[in-house]
């Protein structure tokens, strides 16, 4: 049976746990969002979590990604971030299915491109993403760091 991809649309204790799971193998510098940070991005019309559910493992969600949409004045912009795929998921095409769930969407919303990073070190994502289609920019990407 295939991956499913879902877009999130409540949040659950299902959903708790499963950021509670994945975040740790995407960020060691991050907590996984709490209850209230995704009922937030589940509310928002700038971001679309979708989930990957593995019916070979229950239909347990083993994957998220998430999709920023955005108006500015050149158009819609769409981003694509924090994509994490359980390290027992791994190898079964959860990620490329995320991507291009991602991308439909992103489509249907007027985006006409598709922007994300990628650390060089993500050897297995940065394969991924050159095969689903996405060209590397040269571009530079700077970051302010605000403090918290």
């Amino acid at each position: 049976m295939p991956i499913e991809i879902l877009e999130a649309t409540e949040v659950t204790d299902e959903l708790v746990g499963a950021f509670m799971r994945l975040v740790p193998q995407l960020s060691a510098s991050n907590p996984p969002p709490t209850r209230e940070a995704l009922q937030e991005m589940v509310d928002s019309p700038a971001t679309v979590l979708f989930i990957a559910r593995d019916p070979e493992q229950g239909g347990q969600i083993v994957g998220s990604l998430t999709l920023a949409l955005f108006r500015i004045p050149t158009g819609i912009r769409a981003w694509i971030e924090d994509v994490v795929v359980d390290d027992a998921a791994r190898g079964k095409g959860v990620g490329e299915a995320l991507t291009r769930a991602a991308l439909e969407r992103a489509k249907g919303a007027g985006a006409v491109t598709v922007d994300l990073t990628s650390r060089p070190s993500r050897e297995a994502a940065n394969r991924l993403y050159r095969r689903v289609g996405f060209v590397l920019r040269e571009t530079n990407v700077y970051r302010y760091t605000l403090g918290r």
